[in-house]
């Protein structure tokens, strides 16, 4: 199995709140793996966003732009 950046007890707990009275294992991995993919897209975005404007920093305004059509 790969190493994640993101904690599985995160995923239980977002499908908990979500109103989940049960998870297993296989959707909470499912759920991680999803976001991860996700979570990278937008970051590349966001990072070619920036580079585009000139700037090496990513900025709270490249996140929410490159996240736009994934919401």
């Amino acid at each position: 199995m790969k190493s994640s950046e993101l904690g599985i007890s995160a995923m239980y707990r977002i499908l908990k709140k979500a109103g989940a009275e049960r998870v297993s294992d296989e959707s909470a991995e499912e759920l991680r793996g999803i976001i991860e993919e996700l979570a990278n897209k937008i970051a590349k975005s966001a990072v070619d966003m920036a580079l585009h404007a000139g700037r090496k920093t990513i900025k709270a305004e490249d996140i929410k732009l490159a996240s736009k059509p994934f919401i």
